[in-house]
């Protein structure tokens, strides 16, 4: 990336969980999880 190099990117998986039913939140960590593996794929392929 061009101001925030990748080594120093964090997803945060504490924003607004507490506030979630279960369903909610697990919805929202499958999120989470399935765009940091795409990203890190892509950064990844980026890099080479």
């Amino acid at each position: 990336m061009v101001l925030i190099p990748v080594e120093r990117l964090w997803i945060n998986p504490d924003c607004g969980l507490k506030t979630r039913n279960w369903v909610e939140t697990e919805a929202a960590l499958s999120n989470m999880v399935s765009t940091a593996k795409k990203l890190r794929q892509e950064f990844v392929k980026t890099a080479v």
